[in-house]
């Protein structure tokens, strides 16, 4: 992805627009982690913080950007709202780091873990 300003030209991979993504996602209130963006035997796999982007896949079209969001929410959590919070934020980073549009941000949620304190 390049972005090009009065002042040159900058490269973002899309790795750093994940990583992005995946730490705005993660400050989110009833979001317990990111997962992985492959189910394996349908269970999904919780990532540490330093496997972000790893729950996140970026799509590039032209200078817009479709996000696709791998969570994982706490049990009792309205997943309605977590996932109206969550693209909110996500996009505002995005956007906000990057200059780039984004055209869309897509939740799945691989899984609810039991026993989530806010």
């Amino acid at each position: 992805m390049e972005r090009v300003t009065e002042l040159g030209r900058i490269t973002l991979s899309g790795e750093v627009v994940a990583t992005l993504a995946g730490m705005a996602a993660t400050e989110c209130y009833g979001i317990v982690g990111m997962a992985s963006t492959r189910l394996k035997d349908g269970i999904a796999e919780l990532l540490g913080r330093e496997n972000l982007a790893r729950g996140v896949e970026v799509h590039v079209d032209g200078n817009e950007l479709e996000i696709h969001l791998y969570i994982v929410v706490g049990y009792g959590t309205r997943i309605s709202e977590i996932a109206r919070n969550v693209t909110e934020k996500v996009r505002y980073v995005v956007e906000s780091m990057t200059g780039l549009k984004v055209r869309a941000v897509r939740i799945h949620v691989q899984g609810v873990k039991v026993g989530y304190q806010p």
